[in-house]
């Protein structure tokens, strides 16, 4: 189908265009002012599954699009004087591309990824007021129920204790009864995520949660259960085991700029050496 529509469109635009171009093998759909756009152009944008008049459609407005595109360029061209300062700024740009796509592929065969254990937690140490809480963290533990599930008393003892025994019994409980169960004694979460699961409207959640450790609530169809074991605050330390994906960052990106830097500096070395840099 599109290839049976964008044929018709050149048939409809090109009909009468005589070969006065090497096109590179490509097919021309439409010539402005010596601009060529093309049907291959075309049909690598022509989104599938279009019927025939959609096709249609959108090719129009693609055609129309990019004549429109090509002669508000030439008026551009044509009406701003500092032309020689936009190429500067191109070269400039071009520049700043190649010299980026080196030093990537230079740091991705180079430098390897892998920092110690130590080396993630000395940095955390020496540098702790880099890493403050911006939005509180909690473990803990949530359960959602419907309201006609079973053991509902057995449930609010479980969901409060932390031990062993009582996790297990709310893992069992939760494959049959469970809407939704979360454990995240062993690890920080923002209170945002939590937030996120149940019903409740207080206009500080992260003060309250602080206060009300435990938590029961219920709407219409369920019952929802949290257990807060931990908690830390607006601008108090980050934990090193939250901290620590943005430590590993923090300490990949200086790594990459040290070794930029040497390979800058080898280079200009070697140049000296050989007399490239001549100074006037």
């Amino acid at each position: 189908m599109r290839t049976t529509c964008l044929g018709l469109l050149i048939l409809l635009f090109c009909g009468s265009c005589k070969e006065q171009h090497d096109h590179g093998g490509r097919t021309p759909l439409v010539e402005l002012d010596g601009n060529f756009l093309y049907h291959e152009d075309l049909q690598a944008v022509l989104p599938a599954g279009l019927s025939k008049d959609d096709s249609l459609l959108f090719a129009e407005h693609y055609i129309r699009n990019w004549a429109e595109d090509v002669l508000l360029y030439e008026k551009a061209q044509s009406n701003i004087p500092n032309s020689g300062e936009i190429g500067k700024l191109v070269e400039n740009y071009r520049k700043a591309l190649i010299m980026h796509a080196y030093q990537q592929a230079l740091i991705n065969q180079t430098l390897s990824e892998e920092i110690s254990e130590t080396e993630l937690a000395d940095y955390y140490e020496k540098h702790q007021e880099l890493f403050k809480v911006e939005s509180p963290l909690i473990k803990g533990l949530f359960i959602k129920v419907p309201l006609t599930a079973p053991q509902l008393g057995s449930v609010r003892r479980w969901y409060r204790t932390e031990n062993r025994e009582a996790v297990e019994h709310l893992e069992k409980y939760s494959l049959q009864n469970a809407v939704k169960y979360e454990y995240f004694y062993d690890k920080w979460v923002p209170i945002t995520e939590v937030m996120d699961l149940m019903p409740l409207k207080v206009p500080d959640a992260g003060e309250y949660l602080n206060k009300n450790r435990h938590v029961e609530l219920k709407d219409t169809a369920f019952h929802y259960f949290l257990n807060v074991s931990d908690y830390r605050a607006v601008g108090e330390q980050e934990p090193y085991e939250f901290a620590r994906s943005q430590v590993k960052d923090m300490m990949l990106n200086m790594k990459q700029v040290n070794f930029m830097k040497q390979v800058k500096e080898d280079l200009y070395q070697r140049a000296e050496k050989k007399d490239k840099i001549k100074y006037y």
